[in-house]
């Protein structure tokens, strides 16, 4: 199953390269579309970790709960 940050890190080379070749071919300079192209990639990545932030399921739950006890003797 793909899930979120699958497509997310699928979709990191894509646009870079995929927009770096479009603009390229719309008429803007190399040096040009390489950072703008880099500053889409850079927002998903931010995308990614500030908006949609991965969570720890487990964290929520006591974790001492599913520890047994010392025994002393």
């Amino acid at each position: 199953m793909t899930g979120y940050y699958d497509l997310v890190l699928g979709l990191i080379p894509l646009a870079l390269l995929g927009l770096t070749g479009a603009l390229t071919v719309a008429g803007l300079g190399l040096t040009t579309a390489v950072p703008v192209a880099a500053t889409v990639s850079v927002g998903l990545i931010g995308h990614a970790m500030f908006v949609n932030a991965p969570t720890d399921e487990g964290a929520s739950t006591n974790a001492s709960a599913n520890v047994a006890p010392v025994n002393a003797d």
